[in-house]
């Protein structure tokens, strides 16, 4: 049994010359992002993105520019978020293209979209790159979600653009990518308008949205260009003049019908077993940071494998939806990471370094919220250390092989360097019960640990007496693959994010969930459901107990 793509194959990877519907410019400490989105360009035939309204495609090239601004134009430091298109900022996600999409791609293209919002907001936290959003015309449905991405938002006061969230009224499903988590959570919309907004097709506008807190303010059409950029050149001061951009270069990995082959990690697929092997090698060695980290380029391992890593991921998402069981492994000599992350920490406030450690955030963050399941593998050639230690705290269950080689090793970026959604390190998470057992793991790095010690540690789910290795793992492996994709999807998204709780959290937590549901429902996606029936002359038939 062949591995197959899902259809059609969506091309994950795009750069600047390749965009359709973006053009990106950058003026000294200033960068745009215009919403230049072809109409004819969607992803598959059967629908036009009118409107500016956009598709997976758009989104990929979104998060791509939004990455490279960071990576490449480091001096940037406000960026502004507008429309090419006279009249209308964006329209949202295509709804003939949501109406006519499966329900496993409809769910994975708000997730992508929700994590390439988040990545606006870190880079706007942690990358000194201020997002601004400049809304020169109406801004509906996601189109409205991307601003509240931004910082602030303006809006053009011309007495017929306006803010609006008409998911509800229109299409029977929610705004999928953070509208009603941000609108009272991070802007603090107060409940009851936040109601009548939401149920408002027709949105609110001028005035009337800066008092509610919508938007930032409005500016007359003559001047809304020169206001918003004065703004933009205000937050940004003398920018960071003194930051040398790093080009970014293609992943290409090789791919054929049962491997995803990179220079650093190995995505090999076992279809008959519903199962992915997803193997990630450390450096041969650390070697020194110069004095400038940015002269190492982007082909420096934790930058080039984290992004091989995210790449990996995306791919299980999209191209291999059955697929359900991922065995996570690494390879390589764990003294090496643990000596290239303790250099990462010391030289953490250098910009370069700090974007290669929110970058490696951003994409254990990915496989936290990935709906497949992780088993992490730890044998004697194993590299769970530091930074790919993570991958195992981030893991469903951890097999160890009871072995005097197996290690497990901890860095200074186990300690809270690279959290997941809730706010929390992984390790802080693992022990909730017991933070001063997480305190002390982590407070005792750099170290290895040995096979023996790491139950007690908890570390490890089980660990396996080598004759017994091959058939426990087997057996887990059949096990879980024999359970309902569904039910496990529901099982790891409850299980993975103990503690508090954040926006991060309510967007994939209860957002995700409650749009899952939605969107496998009659009212929304039945032969009479309000998507299905939307832009035709008829009304939709809803099914009004409320459950």
């Amino acid at each position: 049994m062949e591995a197959k793509l899902a259809h059609p194959p969506v091309p994950l990877e795009t750069s600047p010359d390749r965009y359709r519907h973006l053009r990106v410019r950058t003026d000294g400490p200033v960068a745009w992002i215009e919403l230049a989105i072809q109409e004819d360009g969607g992803l598959r035939p059967g629908y036009v993105l009118k409107l500016n309204s956009y598709d997976l495609g758009v989104d990929i090239e979104l998060c791509d520019a939004v990455q490279r601004l960071r990576f490449e134009h480091p001096e940037v430091a406000s960026v502004i978020v507008t429309s090419a298109l006279a009249g209308v900022f964006s329209s949202g996600a295509n709804i003939f293209m949501l109406g006519s999409s499966t329900h496993g791609f409809k769910v994975n293209f708000c997730k992508y979209t929700n994590e390439t919002r988040l990545s606006i907001e870190d880079a706007t936290d942690g990358s000194g790159q201020t997002y601004i959003a400049a809304l020169n015309g109406i801004a509906s449905g996601g189109g409205y979600e991307l601003p509240l991405a931004c910082r602030e938002i303006y809006l053009v006061d011309d007495r017929r653009s306006a803010v609006a969230l008409p998911e509800v009224p229109y299409l029977g499903v929610l705004p999928g990518t953070g509208g009603l988590t941000r609108v009272v959570d991070k802007r603090k919309v107060r409940r009851d308008r936040a109601d009548v907004f939401c149920t408002l097709a027709e949105g609110i506008k001028g005035k009337r949205a800066v008092e509610w807190g919508l938007v930032d303010g409005v500016f007359p059409p003559s001047s809304f260009a020169q206001k918003v950029e004065a703004r933009a050149r205000e937050l940004a001061g003398a920018g960071h003049p003194e930051r040398r951009g790093v080009a970014l270069d293609p992943i290409a990995p090789e791919v054929t019908e049962d491997a995803i082959t990179y220079r650093h990690v190995t995505l090999t697929l076992e279809p008959t077993t519903r199962t992915a092997r997803l193997e990630v090698r450390a450096p041969e060695a650390a070697g020194a940071i110069p004095e400038d980290p940015s002269t190492l380029g982007a082909g420096w391992w934790p930058l080039r494998a984290f992004r091989e890593l995210d790449d990996a991921l995306l791919r299980l998402r999209f191209h291999y939806p059955e697929l359900g069981l991922v065995l996570l492994r690494t390879a390589g000599d764990p003294q090496a990471v643990l000596d290239l992350d303790a250099q990462l920490h010391a030289r953490r406030d250098h910009w370069f370094v700090r974007e290669v450690l929110l970058h490696m955030k951003r994409t254990l963050k990915r496989l936290d919220l990935t709906a497949k399941s992780f088993f992490a593998l730890v044998e004697p050639t194993s590299c769970f250390a530091g930074c790919l230690l993570e991958l195992a705290l981030a893991a469903d269950r951890v097999y160890a092989l009871e072995d005097e080689r197996v290690r497990l090793g901890l860095s200074a970026l186990n300690g809270g360097a690279l959290p997941m959604s809730n706010g929390l390190s992984r390790l802080a998470s693992r022990f909730l019960a017991e933070p001063a057992r997480a305190d002390a793991l982590a407070a005792s790095a750099p170290r290895t640990i040995p096979a023996g010690e790491l139950d007690e540690a908890g570390l490890v789910t089980s660990l396996v007496d080598p004759l017994d290795w091959d058939d426990e793992i087997r057996m887990a492996t059949e096990e879980r693959a024999s359970l309902s994709p569904d039910a496990l999807t529901g099982m790891e998204a409850s299980l993975r994010f103990a503690g508090p709780e954040t926006l991060e959290t309510k967007v994939f937590g209860r957002l995700s969930a409650w749009q899952n549901w939605i969107f496998q429902r009659p009212n929304a996606v039945g032969p009479r459901g309000a998507l299905t029936l939307y832009g035709r002359p008829e009304s939709a038939e809803l099914d009004w107990q409320r459950t």
